[in-house]
């Protein structure tokens, strides 16, 4: 779906009055680009000389980023789908108490559904943020400042993807699944800050 389009396309369609895609949506799409420009800094120090040493672990690295960078273009998709499951579920009658409990219960799985993609997105987009500290640290000198951009994108989209976890969290209302999806944001969140303090202070320009 958004995947296929142009970015001329997805940018006119994220800005009109539609509600997709929106910030989930946007998320993804960013880890992805910070999964590509770390794909790029890795690819651009396979076959130097100069980094001969570190050739295999930047062609390991490349392949990894660039099944992060195709699988959250997919997610970028997901998103959406999740929030039209939850949009249809609300849109089903509730004249009747089993009316109301088949609405209930598609309303319920729907917001699961967006509330576990952009947790997916959040977590690997913090996997894109070790890969980009790879690629700054031994990866061709040239590129560090792409592989710090790559970073802070990924931060961005890891934090973004997980205030959308949140928001669908607070809808939810099997307390089992909220209490052990929050034990991961907060622990993502705490691993994120640290991460990046981490990589940005050993990055010299």
């Amino acid at each position: 779906m958004f995947q296929e389009l142009s970015i001329k396309e997805f940018l006119k369609r994220t800005a009109s009055d539609s509600t997709v895609p929106g910030g989930g949506s946007v998320a993804a799409l960013s880890a992805a680009l910070a999964a590509a420009l770390t794909e790029m800094a890795a690819n651009l120090t396979i076959g130097k000389k100069k980094y001969k040493a570190v050739e295999d672990e930047m062609k390991a690295l490349a392949k990894e980023a660039s099944r992060y960078r195709e699988k959250l273009l997919g997610d970028a998709d997901k998103d959406s789908e999740a929030y039209n499951q939850v949009m249809a579920g609300y849109s089903l009658p509730k004249n009747t108490d089993e009316e109301k409990n088949i609405r209930n219960e598609a309303v319920q799985k729907g917001l699961k559904a967006a509330a576990s993609v952009p947790l997916d997105v959040a977590k690997d987009a913090f996997r894109i943020m070790e890969l980009a500290e790879k690629a700054a640290r031994d990866g061709n000198k040239n590129t560090v400042t792409d592989a710090a951009v790559a970073l802070m994108t990924a931060r961005s989209a890891a934090l973004s993807a997980l205030y959308n976890v949140k928001a669908n969290l607070k809808q939810i209302t099997d307390n089992r699944f909220v209490e052990e999806i929050a034990a991961q944001i907060s622990g993502l969140e705490d691993s994120i800050e640290r991460k990046e303090k981490e990589i940005l202070s050993a990055i010299e320009l």
